[in-house]
């Protein structure tokens, strides 16, 4: 059973109560690429838009002095929601491709070489894989990519054999995976990996919305997240890195704000974290997604978890059960709240399009995971994504739309030609 009072939830967002196609209520299935806002995260920015906004940090007046103060609460509070040791450890970026594309620039560049290996596996995003192919081309390093097995699974003795044989100088890897949904061991996987020597990366993307995240347990060296996945604004994400290792990496950008000191001859970085947030950082952003991690924080991660458990475990046996319907990912005690799925003779965008003449939205597409579809054989599946506003009736409304879908095309035959759309990122 939930934990959650979702009518009292679903108040908070207000796109939750439009209708969309058909005068159909919206029902949002597509959190894995991008969640709601709640009033919370909205007020919380207008207000800074509104009342006090104003550059940070070198200002000497009002204004400058009232912003800098709530954007670094925003970065306490990032600290406190991941269990940081330091704020310093806190580096506000893009997003986590912005993130990790700062780790693979800065750190990469600095200690990676020639026959070195960096270790992913075969279903991270593109945005965990595309900054590291780029850093092999820079430095002659090669990527490696750990499979999945029959299930969907990675077994503990297959990572232990990659990195026996591979003894790779990174190890970066999704803590859950937004195409299979799978939530990995990150604490045993990383300790694996310590065992070898190997530095350690953690997408967290999919996790920081959904779980408890305790990066001193974790003990990774990088963890990232993007805010538009956990409620927050677009445009922001974090890099938490241990305080060392950011210490030992040289600036990635430069410019305004990353400096002590400038000259004709050269520069002078600043300490932590201003080293790593050059130009004009995502103010209004940061407050917003401190916003975002207080709402989460104050409904407790632990419930949102068994929240969607409940979604996902219901969305799963209900897709299985439907004749021509095949789940791509493990079972539902091994996921979270994501079911991506391909339907017998149904391309993925027709399905998408019908289930939003429903008013049902899930994504459809490769998911950013090209990768993995190509090794399972599979050109594009559909995802349906529950968050902590989804209900079991929205999670049955989805199955009897896929119901029908089955029932229509089986009938019709119908195959979708074979021009691909372009696929937004997810």
């Amino acid at each position: 059973m939930s934990l959650l009072d979702t009518d009292k939830i679903r108040r908070d967002f207000p796109v939750l109560q439009r209708n969309v196609t058909g005068g159909h209520p919206l029902i949002y299935l597509d959190n894995a690429a991008s969640t709601q806002r709640p009033r919370a995260v909205i007020e919380a920015m207008d207000e800074c838009y509104l009342q006090y906004y104003s550059n940070v940090h070198r200002g000497i007046h009002t204004l400058s002095e009232e912003s800098t103060r709530a954007y670094e609460a925003a970065r306490e509070t990032t600290r406190e929601f991941l269990n940081a040791a330091s704020a310093r450890e806190i580096i506000f970026a893009a997003g986590t491709t912005a993130a990790i594309n700062t780790v693979a620039r800065s750190w990469g560049d600095a200690n990676v070489s020639s026959g070195d290996v960096i270790l992913l596996l075969i279903s991270e995003h593109h945005a965990n894989i595309v900054p590291w192919h780029q850093l092999a081309a820079r430095t002659g390093c090669r990527v490696e990519f750990i499979p999945i097995d029959e299930n969907f699974e990675i077994s503990d003795e297959t990572v232990a054999e990659y990195l026996d044989r591979l003894q790779p100088k990174m190890f970066a890897f999704a803590a859950a995976s937004n195409t299979l949904g799978s939530e990995y061991p990150v604490q045993r996987w990383t300790s694996m990996a310590r065992q070898h020597g190997a530095t350690v990366l953690i997408d967290a993307a999919q996790a920081a919305p959904h779980q408890q995240i305790d990066v001193q347990a974790w003990d990774a060296d990088f963890v990232v997240f993007s805010g538009h996945k956990v409620c927050g604004p677009t445009g922001i994400g974090v890099l938490y890195g241990k305080e060392a290792m950011l210490d030992a990496m040289p600036a990635f950008l430069g410019g305004g704000g990353m400096i002590l000191n400038v000259t004709t001859e050269g520069f002078t970085t600043h300490e932590l974290p201003e080293k790593f947030e050059a130009g004009t950082p995502p103010i209004v952003e940061a407050i917003g997604l401190a916003a975002a991690l207080k709402y989460l924080t104050a409904i407790g991660m632990e419930n949102i978890h068994a929240h969607e458990r409940v979604l996902g475990e219901r969305a799963d046996a209900g897709l299985r059960a439907i004749d021509g319907v095949r789940v791509i990912g493990p079972t539902a005690d091994k996921k979270g709240g994501i079911n991506s799925f391909v339907i017998e003779g149904v391309h993925a965008h027709d399905v998408s399009q019908f289930l939003d003449g429903r008013g049902v939205a899930v994504r459809a597409g490769h998911h950013c995971t090209m990768p993995l579809h190509q090794s399972l054989g599979v050109t594009a599946t559909a995802r349906a994504s529950c968050y902590l506003y989804n209900t079991p009736d929205e999670v049955d409304h989805l199955l009897a739309a896929v119901a029908d879908v089955r029932a229509k095309f089986a009938r019709s035959g119908r195959r979708r030609r074979t021009r691909r759309p372009v696929e937004p990122s997810a």
